[in-house]
């Protein structure tokens, strides 16, 4: 944590690690997390998400929302995606994950490049998912808010395979939009839901 631990000696408390989930799929929201740790306590095990199993993301994320001081959590829908564009989208999601935050954060870190859309000033952090606790924190509570939302919406559309995929373009998932044809919860701005294509798996 030494990230946040540098901000903590200079008396800053109120430190946001934000990172989103959900940009590249073809269904679903963008949903971003902000996690302010209570200084001096870290959450054991947190890691980027990606690296990490199912189970493990669900326990992480109930050890994060009982010890973190804050959580705030923000999504932009699928309409704003196709008619604001991902960028624009994404930037909004976080704008509410942080607004949905108690306290205004003295210090914002993002996982990536620099957001400008972002209408505030913050840090950004390359794999800041990996490098930086708080963000790792935000990346696990993202992934299962959007994944137990993807897994709800499968019980309403089971023929694409939300519950595995998470709406990203799988072959069953395509295979299905070309059977199907999409539902209200697909990016009809995005070239794959328009043109179905034989994209590879990118949901693991």
């Amino acid at each position: 944590m030494e990230y946040e631990e540098a901000l903590w000696r200079q008396g800053l408390s109120l430190v946001a690690g934000v990172d989103e989930v959900g940009r590249g799929p073809l269904a679903g929201p963008v949903v971003a997390a902000a996690v302010v740790l209570e200084s001096g306590l870290g959450v054991q095990g947190a890691a980027d998400s990606k690296s990490l199993s199912g189970i493990r993301r669900e326990a992480l994320a109930r050890d994060i929302q009982a010890s973190a001081r804050f959580v705030g959590i923000g999504a932009s829908s699928v309409r704003e995606i196709d008619t604001r564009g991902i960028a624009e989208a994404t930037a909004l999601a976080v704008r509410r994950a942080l607004a949905a935050l108690p306290l205004e954060p003295e210090r914002v870190v993002l996982d990536g490049r620099p957001m400008p859309r972002l209408g505030m000033p913050h840090d950004a952090v390359v794999k800041g998912d990996a490098r930086i606790h708080s963000i790792s924190c935000a990346s696990i509570v993202a992934k299962v808010c959007r994944d137990r939302l993807m897994r709800r919406l499968h019980q309403r559309y089971p023929g694409f395979g939300w519950a595995r995929n998470a709406g990203y373009g799988t072959r069953e998932h395509m295979e299905a939009l070309r059977i199907l044809g999409p539902t209200p919860h697909h990016r009809r701005s995005f070239g794959g839901v328009q043109l179905p294509l034989d994209l590879p798996d990118t949901s693991r």
